[in-house]
C-alpha cells in the first residue's frame, strides 16, 4: 500500500511521482495514462487475486471494457507509486474505489 499520510511533505510526493513517471517511461516508453489496449495487456497484468477482484467488480459494478482498462492503468500507477513491481489486490481495490468515486461525481 502507498505510504501517503496527511502529513507527507509535498517535496516527498514530488519525488515519488517523479520516480514513478521515470519508471513508466523506462518500462514502456510512455506514461500509464497513454497506454493502448495492447500495451495495457502487456504492462498492466495484475496477480491472480487482483484479477479475481477486478472480475467481480466488472460483474457487480457493470464495468465496461473501457472502465476495465482504465482501472488497470490506475492500478499500475498506484503500484508504481508504491514502488511495487506487480499489481496486487490492494492496488486494484484502490483503483476501483477511484473509479466508483469518479462515476458518482
Amino acid at each position: 500500500m502507498r505510504q501517503t499520510t496527511s502529513e507527507e511533505k509535498s517535496s516527498h510526493v514530488q519525488k515519488r511521482t517523479g520516480a514513478a513517471r521515470q519508471k513508466q517511461l523506462k518500462r514502456q516508453g510512455a506514461a500509464n495514462g497513454y497506454l493502448t489496449v495492447s500495451e495495457i495487456e502487456k504492462f498492466c497484468q495484475p496477480d491472480s487475486d487482483a484479477e479475481n477482484l477486478l472480475k467481480q467488480a466488472i460483474q457487480r459494478l457493470n464495468f465496461s471494457a473501457r472502465a476495465y482498462h482504465r482501472v488497470l492503468k490506475v492500478a499500475r500507477t498506484i503500484a508504481d507509486l508504491s514502488n511495487t513491481k506487480n499489481i496486487n489486490r490492494q492496488h486494484v481495490a484502490e483503483a476501483i474505489q477511484y473509479r466508483r468515486m469518479d462515476k458518482n461525481s
